[in-house]
């Protein structure tokens, strides 16, 4: 069945009447949304007050729960399974609730339209400070670089919240700091492609994540034109150099799947500034493949 839209973060403990409720009625803590939910079905009323009470009972209250005929005991499933529930009291951090949506897209992609909305809106009232912003980005990135396939949906997710986020704190609003992260990333590529297999991995899925971010990062201009961030262009050819550099075989695939993925855009960028960069690249990779170190 398709998952519910993700909840927004919890904001206030249980009262102590609810926490007496839930604990006499079996329910574990941090399930207090499923109460309040199924309290609205006629199956979960609250027993009539007109009966006469008994002096004794042989009921016990290690006997198992009563479900009414017919009740669904999965019902809101979704929730009883995830993580979003039975955590420390029902509270969520900001950095479980961002990981739990980021989860979501990677399993269910199709639920961006519907729920990036709702996200956004939660993280504008959540994010408030310089460091939950730095939290943010820095959730985001490990996401887009670490799952496969998820640096298409990462970028467009940067996309979205680097023009919905309201925060925009002196040290840079959400696409200054995603940018930042990204810069220190690219600092480091001569190094990353002459290091061992693990490290080339991760540099490989900063590459491509990076690609994605061209391709999908709209840049407002003062006239209200969209264009695609300047500094990325000029960052995938350095990579590209970098990648080229040192050709062993894993650099080579991961440039060859840069230019399936951006070729053609950073080809017209480049001729409309009077540049021939893509036809370097390809005398480049010419030469890498007439190279006897090359196992081609």
């Amino acid at each position: 069945p398709q998952q519910e839209p993700l909840r927004p973060p919890k904001t206030a403990p249980l009262s102590t009447g609810m926490a007496e409720h839930l604990q006499k009625t079996g329910i574990p803590p941090g399930s207090q949304d499923k109460v309040s939910a199924l309290d609205s079905g006629p199956e979960m009323a609250e027993p009539q007050s007109a009966v006469d009470p008994v002096a004794t009972s042989n009921l016990s209250v290690k006997a198992p729960e009563f479900y009414p005929p017919g009740y669904n005991q999965n019902f809101n499933q979704n929730f009883t399974d995830s993580s979003f529930d039975d955590r420390c009291d029902g509270y969520l951090t900001l950095a479980e609730y961002v990981q739990d949506f980021l989860n979501h897209l990677t399993e269910q992609p199709g639920c961006f339209e519907t729920e990036i909305e709702q996200f956004a809106e939660t993280l504008n009232g959540w994010v408030i400070a310089d460091e939950a912003l730095q939290e943010l980005v820095e959730l985001i990135y490990q996401q887009a670089t670490s799952v496969p396939n998820f640096s298409y949906m990462g970028a467009r997710l940067c996309n979205y919240l680097s023009h919905h986020l309201t925060i925009s704190p002196q040290s840079g609003n959400f696409r200054q700091l995603l940018l930042q992260r990204c810069r220190t990333e690219y600092e480091n590529r001569d190094e990353a492609t002459k290091g061992d297999e693990t490290t080339r991995k991760q540099f490989h899925a900063f590459v491509l994540f990076l690609a994605e971010l061209y391709l999908n990062l709209e840049i407002k201009g003062t006239k209200g034109q969209v264009t695609r961030a300047e500094i990325l262009q000029e960052g995938l050819r350095e990579l590209l150099n970098a990648l080229f550099s040192n050709p062993v075989d894993s650099n080579l695939i991961c440039a060859v799947k840069l230019l399936k993925l951006t070729g053609s855009v950073l080809e017209d960028a480049w001729k409309e500034k009077g540049k021939n960069d893509m036809e370097e690249i390809i005398q480049r990779i010419e030469n890498v493949v007439l190279d006897a170190n090359c196992s081609r």
